[in-house]
């Protein structure tokens, strides 16, 4: 929509603001016409670029252009002598060599914006003598040529009062250029990239109100010249990599109302000069390293502070203790966050006192009892927060019976049970519900249904059993986010649910809901249904709806009865990231339609029962991240195409198929892979010894992965950040084990077992220092063990059992604490075997009791005691007089046993 035309010909205008409107087209030369205009502003309003004919608007006082419409230079703005605040946005300036000439003939002009323009860079600052500028604002400000520091001009402006160079990627220190302008009260240096620590010369700038320096990359301790700023109102000091302790000083800026140290580095204790600073309203300490009780820290703020005190952030500080009723004193607190400590102990009887508190978190602590004795009261509170404490107790009616104003409210992770009448309608109306691991049921609580505003409800094991009522799927049909997973709800969701569902997040995993699966609307972008009981085909599910493209992202069915062969719909689902579809009973190979995903960055269909060769339809899928097509009875050989086209994955596991012929070199391209897993198949041949090119067998990641380690599932979540897996186990693999694998000194887990592996474990095993786990047990591998691999000091697990190695076991800190079962069935010794390495070089064989091969100790018995057999034995089958002597003794023995007997019973 164009700007109305009748606006130019009211000659009588003087105020006229169009800014944001969403009018577009050029602004016409007839805006000369409203030469009484005082006050224009077009940001964002017009099109085009500006008409030299707004030059004539001598009259003005305030021009805001830019945005949409296009500002390539200034020189128009000479005749504008009533000019005073100038804002300029999204202006290329950078062929406007004279632009700060024009700008300082402005007599008037006291306040210039300049936000996300691009200037040309102005040396020669003895030129310029701005008579009036008092406020300069660069954000986002660009240079052409680029330059990374500040404009020696703007130290020329000796009366600014206020300088923003917010987000102008500025590196270096601080300039000190800065104590020229002496009459500077705002300074914001945030959101650039300094290389220093504050400079001495700032704490030099006496009449400083306000001074951020957020996200700026400084770093260093902060002097305890920081007190020189007596005149501070306003200390942003966030984000930044600030060290040491925080200085006394701080306690003499007795204006300071608003004080942000948060994200930085600062660790130690609040100092007790804190509570010098009675104008506090604002305090902001979260994600430091206090090491504090929670209750020092209040009672330094108490005596002071308490009673102004707006806002405490205290979040993921280390506070630790008890909170005290020094919290009572804080009358006026609007904000209190202690989220992400360890404070303990209960809630005191003074929290009740916090009439002014709308916004409280106290999550991710160890605070016990039951809260709403001292919370139940607060009834201007906004939002509630307590989720994992210890919380613990019944929750009545009554108890949130005065939460009136409550919107929000977080509990989860705790011991609670709500007792509340099958009539309750409570009296606040809630937009964010989550009480996870609450004891809500066994029915389904029908007060919900009174709440019309929710968006997200997480009622996740809560208890609730039996089926999902119609009128809960109508009363729940506004939210954007529904959880109600590891409950026992059953039976169809069809039979209940009126209408597809609409929710865009609704996870229903871990109950027993069977059946066939419920319809969806376009509207949904996440749907877990996985761990439940539903059975039949997926078919109309999948290709019900085809009339307009779903919108669906996440997708998770696994662990259900679904059988059938998967169908041929996708084609209408190509938003699809996330697919899941294992531990079913899906036969047939994946429908050719599955190629249409674009997005897809992840498909687990792991423990079906699919066959036939490796799924064609996956060549088009070139997003993959994670690809897990294991426990199947997939066959053929693993093309080629999987190592050219899957350039982007991550995860491969096809494990537990009936795969032959040899790997494909090609794999070795997929050079982000970190997860590799072929085992139990019919492969053949050599490893390829590109495997080398694996890069990124080093590389840091977030992967949670099904590892099969030892023989056995572990879900392996990586909290430290790296996991790295080859497993080749279980195949037909021939050949020596490739010298370039021991390249990848990034690899935590390798399993080459069972296979048919010949000559001797790579000399530089050592180098992987990153390796975990090994296991090469189970094939024919010759030779010492290299001496380097008792350089792997984080191996925690080792399997070398069954191949042919001999000498000596290397002595390391490591490999002396392994079980003996780890090298059975070799020609070694030494600890931890029971054997000896003998002097003469002579080596030995040691078999455990679950071992395959010769176990010698028996063997030692077995000839003993023939040898012995034999011995007494022969010569009474040889000699007739030893024969009769022999048994004549045995006779004379039993006689005295039979009389010693006998007299026993007769005593």
């Amino acid at each position: 929509m164009a700007i109305p035309s009748f606006l130019w010909t009211i000659t009588s205008l003087t105020h006229l603001d169009l800014s944001g409107t969403g009018f577009m087209g050029k602004i016409p030369s007839q805006i000369w016409n409203l030469s009484n205009l005082v006050y224009l502003d077009l940001t964002y309003a017009a099109n085009g670029t500006i008409p030299s004919q707004i030059g004539n608007l001598s009259n003005l006082v305030y021009l805001g252009l830019g945005g949409h419409s296009v500002v390539e230079n200034v020189e128009w703005l000479s005749s504008m002598w009533k000019l005073e605040y100038l804002y300029l946005t999204n202006a290329n300036l950078s062929k406007a060599f004279h632009w700060l000439h024009t700008l300082q003939s402005l007599p008037s002009l006291t306040h210039l914006y300049l936000l996300d323009c691009t200037l040309p860079h102005y040396n020669e600052p003895s030129l310029l003598n701005f008579s009036s500028l008092q406020t300069l604002h660069l954000s986002y400000t660009s240079y052409s040529p680029a330059i990374s520091f500040v404009p020696k001009w703007i130290f020329k402006l000796k009366k600014l009062v206020s300088l923003q160079l917010h987000g102008n990627e500025i590196q270096g220190p601080i300039p000190c250029g800065i104590r020229n302008l002496t009459l500077l009260q705002n300074l914001d240096l945030s959101f650039n990239s300094f290389s220093s620590s504050i400079p001495d010369c700032l704490y030099g700038l006496h009449r400083l109100k306000s001074l951020d320096l957020r996200s700026s990359n400084l770093h260093g301790t902060i002097s305890d010249a920081l007190g020189n700023l007596t005149s501070l109102v306003e200390l942003d000091l966030s984000g930044t990599q600030l060290e040491g302790n925080i200085p006394t000083s701080l306690g003499d800026l007795t204006s300071l109302v608003e004080l942000d140290l948060s994200y930085s580095q600062l660790e130690g204790n609040i100092p007790t000069s804190l509570g010098n600073l009675c104008n506090l309203r604002v305090i902001d300490l979260s994600y430091l390293k206090l090491n504090q009780q929670v209750n020092e820290l209040l009672e330094i703020l108490a005596p002071c502070i308490s009673h102004g005190l707006t806002r405490l952030a205290v979040q993921s500080s280390r506070l630790s203790g008890n909170l005290t009723d020094h919290i009572g004193a804080f009358k006026n607190i609007e904000l209190l966050d202690f989220s992400y400590n360890s404070i303990g102990g209960a809630l005191p009887r003074s929290f009740g006192k916090l009439s002014s508190l709308r916004y409280l978190d106290l999550s991710m602590n160890k605070i016990s009892g039951n809260p709403f004795e001292s919370l139940g009261s607060l009834s201007k509170l906004l939002s509630l927060d307590i989720d994992g404490n210890l919380f613990h107790g019944v929750v009545k009616e009554d108890d949130l019976a005065n939460l009136t104003s409550l919107t929000e409210f977080g509990a989860s992770g705790n011991n609670f049970t709500l007792k509340v009448g099958p009539n309750w309608i409570p009296n606040f109306q809630l937009t964010y519900l989550e009480v996870t691991s609450w004891q809500l049921g066994p029915s389904f609580p029908l007060w919900i249904q009174s709440q019309n505003q929710l968006e997200y409800v997480g009622l996740s094991n809560t208890g609730i059993f039996g089926s999902i009522p119609t009128q809960m799927w109508e009363a729940l049909s506004q939210v954007s986010y529904l959880n109600l997973s590891r409950n026992h709800i059953h039976g169809e969701i069809g039979t209940t649910l009126k209408n597809p569902i609409s929710i865009p997040t609704i996870d229903l995993s871990s109950n027993h809901l069977c059946g066939k699966l419920p319809y969806l609307s376009s509207d949904v972008f996440q749907l877990d249904l996985s761990s439940n009981s539903f059975s039949e085909s997926m078919q109309d599910f999948l290709c019900n709806n085809q009339d307009k493209p779903m919108q669906l992202q996440f997708l998770n069915l696994a662990s259900n009865s679904l059988s059938g062969e998967i169908p041929d719909c996708w084609m209408n689902w190509t938003l699809l990231v996330d697919v899941n579809l294992q531990s079913n009973h899906f036969v047939g190979n994946l429908p050719q339609s599955m190629g249409s995903l674009a997005e897809l960055q992840s498909l687990q269909i792991r423990n079906n029962t699919l066959s036939g060769i490796f799924p064609t339809s996956l060549k088009k899928n070139n997003q993959l991240i994670s690809l897990d097509l294991g426990e199947n009875n997939l066959s053929g050989t693993i093309p080629t195409w999987v190592g050219e086209n899957l350039l982007n994955v991550k995860i491969l596991r096809l494990r537990s198929n009936s795969f032959a012929g040899h790997i494909p070199n090609e794999i070795c391209q997929m050079s982000d892979l970190q997860v590799l897993d072929l085992a139990q198949n019919n492969l053949s041949g050599n490893i390829p010894s590109c495997f080398s090119n694996l890069s990124a067998m080093t590389l840091k990641n977030q992967i949670s992965v099904l590892l099969w380690l030892k023989g056995r599932g572990d879900e392996y979540r990586n909290i430290l950040g790296l996991v790295t897996s080859i497993d080749l186990s279980s195949n037909k693999l021939l050949g020596e084990i490739p010298r370039e694998i021991t390249y990848l000194n990034g690899l935590n887990f390798l399993n080459m077992s069972h296979n048919q592996l010949i000559g001797h474990i790579p000399q530089g095993i050592g180098n992987m220092r990153s390796l975990q786990s090994i296991d090469f047990s189970r094939n024919q591998l010759s030779r010492e063990i290299p001496p380097s691999i008792a350089n792997l000091s984080f191996l925690s697990m080792l399997d070398l059992s069954y191949n042919h190695l001999k000498g000596k076991i290397p002595t390391g800190t490591q490999l002396q604490t392994f079980d003996a079962s780890s090298f059975i069935g070799n020609n070694l010794c030494g600890p931890p075997l029971p054997i000896n390495c003998s002097s003469n070089g002579k080596t030995h064989s040691y078999e455990g009791s679950d071992g395959h091969g010769v176990n010698w100790f028996f063997v030692s018995m077995t000839i003993g005691f023939i040898v012995g057999f034999w011995i007494v034995i022969a010569p009474l089958l040889i000699c007739r007089s030893w024969r009769y002597a022999y048994f004549h003794f045995l006779d004379h023995v039993w006689f005295k046993l039979q009389s010693f007997r006998l007299g026993s019973i007769t005593v």
